[in-house]
């Protein structure tokens, strides 16, 4: 059976960050209650679709969800209890904010089940905080750890950026070395980008040209730290990684719910649809309260599933065993014979008869890899349905 996740997307936050491409909207205050009584609705919907699947994790992303109160979560997570059939051992991960941290808030979110919390530091230097836009300092990110600490979490990820403006690789490096000081299970270690439609891509900073320098300097001391590369940007310690982004990573299923939320689904014949709903979190909730808050769902095409596929799975360092492309991707190995000629023609793969895996080279130049499984146009049933998806047209597709 594919895993099933479960994404709830908060969308608020205290101001937004100039490098973000993300569903996020800056508010003073927002309505909490009204917001979380949507998700409660909504679950209740997405339960039916999802009977006799057994739910792994819950990831709470946003936004900022740790602008939520302690209360909301447990409510939410509550009802997910309730109405889906859980693992005994489901990760229910948290995303926070230092500005929005404090012992007592996270105590709340750790009594309530949530048992792995993500904070993004992105830095411990003050200069690059401002340049990149964020709400706190180095004091608050590190009282956020401490505080995360004595809440009682035991799986703490810490995100932070390298390649920052005006930042250098000695710089980029002393931000690691610190992080590695307060001892997370997990890090996301990741290159600052610069997105399409962001205003550090309408306007560039600064950037350091040796950002190569910066990757290969930070990936030994976190070998020597004792850290796993698992995924390109993610590091783990004693085998604590996200398990919801894993499944993301392997192509499993996943129901998104909140304003922009995405999801992916395989239907019983093999069949697998992409699901949005509606991305402005007034017009979102709106819609919940009316039944009618997903914007609509695609099709996935033969093709579309094998480039998908290798997309998240040529990100783990391990690579994927065939018989999981077979699975997942409902396709007969056959299908990545093309373009996997020509991967292996450049040295960008390491294959074997069980499975494969980026080379070191295509580690390297993982969007190249990548790019040689994009598929041409394909033609597919009900490519665009908008509105929600009533339980009685998802029986009908044959997704429950």
């Amino acid at each position: 059976m594919i895993p099933l996740g479960l994404y709830l997307h908060l969308p608020w936050c205290a101001s937004r960050c100039p490098y973000c491409d993300f569903n996020a909207h800056a508010a003073a205050a927002f309505d909490e209650a009204r917001y979380a009584a949507a998700l409660l609705r909504e679950l209740a919907c997405a339960a039916a679709a999802a009977r006799g699947r057994t739910l792994s994790s819950v990831f709470f992303g946003g936004g900022t969800p740790s602008r939520f109160g302690a209360a909301s979560i447990r409510r939410i997570l509550a009802r997910a209890r309730a109405e889906f059939d859980c693992a005994a051992d489901l990760e229910v991960t948290l995303e926070a904010n230092p500005e929005s941290a404090d012992r007592a808030r996270f105590a709340g979110y750790r009594e309530a089940g949530v048992d792995r919390l993500s904070i993004g530091v992105q830095s411990f230097d003050a200069a690059s905080l401002r340049s990149l836009g964020r709400a706190h300092d180095p004091a608050g990110a590190r009282a956020a750890i401490r505080a995360a600490r004595a809440a009682g979490f035991e799986r703490i990820n810490l995100d932070l950026m390298y390649g920052l403006p005006k930042q250098s690789p000695a710089a980029a490096r002393r931000d690691l070395a610190e992080a590695l000081e307060h001892g997370p299970e997990h890090l996301s270690w990741y290159q600052l980008t610069l997105e399409p439609g962001t205003p550090f891509a309408r306007r560039p900073p600064p950037l350091h040209e040796e950002i190569w320098e910066m990757h290969r300097s930070g990936a030994e001391l976190l070998g020597a730290g004792g850290y796993d590369q698992y995924e390109v940007s993610a590091w783990c310690r004693d085998g604590a990684v996200c398990r919801h982004n894993v499944n993301y990573w392997e192509y499993g299923d996943y129901l998104g719910l909140g304003a922009g939320a995405h999801g992916k689904w395989t239907a019983p014949d093999g069949a697998v649809w992409r699901m949005e709903q509606a991305r402005d979190p007034e017009a979102w909730m709106r819609a919940a309260e009316a039944g009618d808050a997903a914007a609509g769902r695609e099709f996935r095409g033969a093709a579309d599933r094998v480039f998908e596929f290798m997309l998240g799975a040529l990100r783990l360092r391990r690579g994927f065993a065939w018989p999981l492309f077979e699975e997942r991707a409902g396709q007969p190995r056959a299908a990545a014979d093309a373009p996997l000629e020509l991967a292996r023609e450049r040295g960008l793969v390491e294959g074997s008869a069980e499975g494969l895996r980026a080379s070191e080279r295509g580690w390297r130049h993982l969007n190249d890899l990548c790019e040689l499984f994009l598929p041409e146009e394909e033609a597919g049933p009900d490519q665009t349905v908008p509105g929600r998806i009533p339980l009685e047209t998802l029986h009908s597709a044959g997704l429950v």
